[in-house]
């Protein structure tokens, strides 16, 4: 999990107006911090098979996300993941 400070500042980061932490983009930062953060982790442990489920479950959430994203804005799609840096 990420810390209140860190989820508020991708939050903060990301929304598309204020009050907003729901919509698209926030969502597949918030998923992305956490892969990030559980890569990571995984890099020392590599025999946490738990953590390994549970980041392939976090990739599958974003995929869909991203997808939906695509599906119903291409600009906000291609905005997020320049931003992100995904999908090199």
């Amino acid at each position: 999990m990420l810390e209140k400070e860190q989820k508020q500042a991708v939050i903060d980061q990301f929304k598309t107006h204020e009050g907003d932490t729901g919509s698209p983009e926030v969502q597949v930062a918030i998923l992305s911090a956490r892969i990030e953060r559980l890569t990571e982790h995984l890099k020392l442990h590599k025999h946490d098979y738990h953590t390994r489920r549970g980041l392939l479950m976090l990739v599958g959430q974003r995929r869909r996300q991203l997808r939906y994203l695509n599906r119903h804005s291409v600009d906000r799609y291609q905005s997020l993941i320049s931003q992100l840096g995904l999908r090199r």
